[in-house]
C-alpha cells in the first residue's frame, strides 16, 4: 500500500519500525484498508508499529476496535504499538471516553526528541 492522492492512510517500513499514517475522517468504510495495513504490519513483524494519528480529524468505534485488536496482537508477539500525535480533540475524546487511553503508549511527534519514547510520551503501565 503506497500513498496516493486522496488516500486516508499509507504505510512506511523503516529499519525497526513499521509506520501507518492515517489522515482525515476514519470510519467503518475504511475497515478493509485498515485490515490490509495491519496485515502488512503483522507480516513485517518489526519490533515497533507506530500509528500516526496526528492528522485524523474524526474516528468512530472502527478505529478504536482496530487499535485495541492491534494492541492485543502486538503484545502477544512481544512487539510495541505506539500512537503518534499530537492527537486531535476528537481522537483524544474517543480514547478518553472509552476508558482506553491508558492502554496505549502515545508520543507527540515534534515534542521532545520527536519519536516514540521521547519526552512527552505517555507510557502505558
Amino acid at each position: 500500500m503506497h500513498a496516493t492522492p486522496g488516500m486516508k492512510m499509507h504505510v512506511t517500513r523503516h529499519e525497526q519500525t513499521f509506520v501507518l499514517t492515517v489522515r482525515g475522517e476514519v470510519d467503518y468504510d475504511d475497515a478493509e484498508d485498515f485490515d490490509a495495513a495491519w496485515e502488512a504490519a503483522d507480516k513485517a513483524a518489526l519490533p515497533v508499529t507506530a500509528v500516526d494519528l496526528s492528522q485524523v480529524t474524526f474516528a468512530d468505534s472502527m478505529l478504536l476496535n482496530a487499535l485495541l485488536q492491534a494492541r492485543i496482537r502486538h503484545q502477544a508477539a512481544g512487539r510495541d504499538l505506539v500512537l503518534l500525535g499530537p492527537l486531535r480533540p476528537a481522537i483524544q475524546r474517543l480514547l478518553s471516553i472509552s476508558g482506553t487511553i491508558h492502554l496505549f503508549t502515545i508520543s507527540d511527534v515534534g515534542v521532545g526528541d520527536a519519536g516514540p519514547g521521547g519526552d512527552g510520551a505517555n507510557d502505558a503501565p
